[in-house]
């Protein structure tokens, strides 16, 4: 039966007080408190530096089980490399993340490429076949040249979700390319119809057996955590 993960793109934001996290509750606990509400987050943090073994810990032991870890590429892959040569660093970033695999907590992996890199069809393949198998990966385009049937091809023939990347300056397709989705959500902003839509779209690929992760964005006020949270109840998560 597939689920739903709806969550943000970080949780340590004392601007989230009161609305989301009570007014007197310390920053040592936000992730406890965020984890009864959501059951995702999407780190950033590993974006930058490899993640050490006992800041994953730390992570799992204030979570419940079934809260998943979603977790963005490191840039040396995504934006230095720009998907060269994975084998030189992809598999050293992966080994950071054995914890979360093993406790079974690790949600999917995203490869976010800068919105200058345009489509090739070769790079991309050979990026994928470097991928491990059972690992959920997403690849997030930000150059329109990408959304064409081959490209869309490929990530079927390795199981690697098309990011649904939304924001005000490009909006990626829901083309369901994995057997779960990636919706990405970074307006500061959605209308209860808009949110309503979401939810309609989410409960088809729930029904057609796609797990569903829906990512809203982090921002000063706690808007995109309310978000997830009306959508997991909206979908019955």
């Amino acid at each position: 039966m597939a689920s739903i993960y709806t969550g943000t793109s970080g949780f340590a934001y004392a601007s989230w007080r009161p609305a989301f996290y009570p007014d007197k509750l310390p920053a040592s606990r936000f992730l406890e408190h965020y984890a009864t509400r959501l059951n995702a987050v999407e780190s950033n943090y590993t974006f930058r530096r490899l993640v050490s073994e006992k800041v994953l810990d730390g992570w799992m032991k204030v979570s419940p089980a079934g809260f998943l870890f979603a977790v963005k590429a490191h840039q040396r892959i995504t934006h230095i490399k720009r998907l060269k040569d994975p084998q030189e660093f992809l598999p050293a970033f992966l080994n950071t993340l054995n914890p979360l695999r093993a406790a079974g907590r690790l949600g999917p992996v995203l490869f976010q490429i800068p919105p200058n890199l345009k489509r090739d069809d070769e790079l991309l393949a050979t990026f994928l076949g470097e991928l491990p198998q059972g690992l959920r990966c997403v690849l997030e385009v930000r150059h329109a040249s990408w959304f064409e049937e081959p490209v869309m091809d490929l990530l079927r023939r390795f199981n690697v979700a098309l990011c649904r990347a939304e924001s005000e300056k490009l909006v990626a397709p829901d083309v369901p390319t994995a057997d779960f989705v990636y919706f990405r959500l970074r307006k500061a902003d959605y209308s209860p119809a808009e949110r309503v839509e979401l939810a309609a779209q989410a409960k088809e690929h729930l029904a057609a057996g796609r797990d569903v992760f829906a990512i809203f964005k982090h921002e000063d006020d706690p808007a995109g955590a309310l978000y997830a949270e009306e959508l997991r109840v909206a979908c019955g998560g």
